[in-house]
């Protein structure tokens, strides 16, 4: 709750005082979960760095120019970037198909070599079968397991109702399972 609190405080500062200590407090916050969700996305280390660099721009730039509306969820406007940055970026590159090139899921060497091998290898089998479900699907389950936001938040970012993300989250869990259970 006082994270929670914390945030407020500094969405407050930002909009009142374009605070670029309390922006960058927020960066703090927030730019691991964007950049996951970018490179999982994107796949590339390098063009989600440029692409998270752009999502923090433009929201930095929309807070600045929309000073006069109460800003409810940083989270929820930053996830909006970058949903929108993503498209953008598949847009101008025409090649909206392939997101599974160059994900690289990196084990740490603990000495439990086998135990690591085998996770990854799970790991692997879990992104293919994610990758395998419609878009709609990928998101809410990108969102809900790896970013680990709650269904509150999944519903402003998507612009659905919590009752429709629910649903399309119980039947993407449906569906992955399905997949993953067919492969074995």
């Amino acid at each position: 709750m006082i994270g929670n609190w914390n945030e407020k405080i500094l969405i407050f500062q930002l909009q009142t005082k374009r605070d670029p200590d309390a922006f960058a407090s927020l960066y703090d916050i927030y730019v691991t979960r964007i950049y996951r969700f970018v490179y999982f996305k994107v796949g590339s280390h390098e063009d989600t760095e440029d692409l998270v660099s752009e999502i923090f721009l433009k929201t930095w730039n929309y807070v600045a120019s929309h000073k006069d509306e109460e800003l409810k969820s940083f989270s929820g406007l930053l996830y909006r970037v970058a949903r929108n940055s993503i498209v953008d970026f598949y847009r101008a590159k025409k090649d909206v198909g392939s997101l599974e090139d160059d994900v690289a899921l990196d084990v740490a060497d603990t000495g439990k070599w086998y135990e690591d091998l085998t996770d990854k290898l799970d790991a692997q089998k879990i992104l293919l079968a994610i990758k395998k479900l419609k878009q709609e699907y990928q998101e809410v389950i990108t969102l809900r397991f790896v970013d680990e936001l709650d269904i509150a938040e999944i519903s402003e970012i998507t612009g659905k109702g919590q009752v429709a993300v629910r649903v399309t989250l119980h039947r993407a869990l449906k569906k992955l399972k399905e997949i993953v259970e067919s492969n074995q």
